[in-house]
């Protein structure tokens, strides 16, 4: 009985196929087309940034090992407004707080799931406009998810 078991598993064993999981952002080059697309967005940002009134404060990525981050804003402007910009994959946000020059913390009380490459409202300040010291989350990604890439933009830069 034990040999015919163990024929059995064997043969279930030998008949699955085990597979990797994807690798997230992975183009045809492999790791090297990653780099090279993350370049290439990060010129449209730039152009863009330039070209706008709007200001690409930072950008983080969520890769599921962790739960919160922040982006410390190295920018000296003020704001009146932000927008989140995630791109490449799923992620839900459960908290964003948003932390002034003078470290007052303002919490938009939002939780949104946000599709690849999708955008959130905008986001009014309380205030007149306000420099920015660092934006935090809490977030989680999506199941099937891979690794998400989120952006925060200013509006209405002054310099302090």
């Amino acid at each position: 009985m034990n040999r015919n078991l163990a024929i059995l598993l064997a043969a279930v064993l030998s008949a699955c196929a085990v597979q990797p999981a994807p690798r997230p952002l992975e183009g045809p080059g492999g790791p090297r087309e990653d780099r090279r697309a993350e370049r290439r967005d990060d010129r449209q940002d730039a152009r863009f940034d330039a070209n706008s009134p709007w200001d690409k404060l930072g950008e983080l990525w969520v890769d599921g090992t962790s739960d919160r981050d922040a982006i410390a804003v190295t920018r000296g402007d003020r704001y009146t407004s932000v927008k989140l910009v995630v791109e490449h994959s799923a992620v839900e946000l459960y908290d964003v707080v948003i932390v002034f020059g003078n470290g007052e913390p303002f919490s938009p009380g939002m939780r949104m799931v946000f599709g690849a490459n999708t955008t959130s409202r905008t986001i009014d300040l309380p205030g007149n406009v306000r420099a920015i010291q660092r934006v935090e989350f809490r977030y989680g990604n999506l199941p099937g998810g891979g690794k998400a890439q989120v952006e925060v933009w200013g509006l209405g830069n002054r310099r302090t």
